[in-house]
């Protein structure tokens, strides 16, 4: 399936190998399909605790 370029962009992000443990754990107890989601699922999360 190809990505919807309009809508969506990639990046390139660096991790501490401490933190990509910690999102990897995440990542196989939530059963996402793969590491970005995990990512994107934290991020949101992140940003809707900013909202608050």
């Amino acid at each position: 399936m190809a990505i919807d370029k309009t809508k969506n962009k990639q990046v390139l992000v660096t991790f501490p190998i401490e933190m990509l443990e910690k999102v990897e754990k995440y990542w196989h107890e939530q059963n996402f399909k793969n590491r970005n989601e995990a990512i994107r699922d934290l991020v949101e999360k992140g940003l809707k605790k900013d909202d608050e």
